[in-house]
């Protein structure tokens, strides 16, 4: 099992700006204790996802910035960064994540009212509006508990779905 911290102010402050001035999302930064290094990892995405090549460079740019001056973010402790997208079976906890996932299959948990299953349809800021056995379901983002995209070996493409 491992130790989470929550990131020095200055190293998330340094890894934000990077990561806003390259036109992503942060979703998250992690530091863990790993022998005598630590590992930092970011999580980033953008809306239309981000590719390998953006990833690898935003590596680059977030090491610079990381390693250029004295009293840098991580001090003088060494340290390994990993930066990646977030996988597929991330929590949706924002609006930005229902806005990626329109068309997406979904299982998720209501507050109150148990499990459903469907396609998003539309997401706004305050809800989201499912396709459940061809029946819309409106759910404002407060009565959602939990919620995943699921995982689709065969998934329908547009022109399939409108046929």
């Amino acid at each position: 099992m491992s130790s989470r911290a929550a990131p020095p102010t200055r190293l998330t402050a340094v890894i934000t700006s990077i990561v806003q001035a390259a036109g992503y999302d942060l979703e998250d930064v992690v530091v863990t204790p790993a022998g005598r290094r630590s590992l930092v990892r970011v999580v980033v995405d953008a809306d239309g996802g981000i590719t390998l090549d953006q990833v690898a460079e935003l590596s680059r740019a977030l090491s610079e910035a990381l390693d250029e001056s004295e009293g840098s973010a991580m001090g003088a402790a060494p340290y390994v960064l990993e930066v990646s997208s977030p996988g597929v079976d991330r929590p949706l906890t924002q609006p930005r994540h229902w806005r990626r996932a329109v068309g997406r299959l979904v299982t998720l948990t209501q507050a109150e009212e148990g499990t459903v299953r469907g396609r998003v349809a539309r997401s706004d800021d305050s809800g989201v509006v499912l396709d459940v056995n061809g029946e819309h379901l409106e759910l404002p983002f407060e009565r959602i508990a939990s919620a995943r995209v699921e995982v689709e070996f065969n998934r329908r493409s547009a022109s399939e779905e409108e046929s």
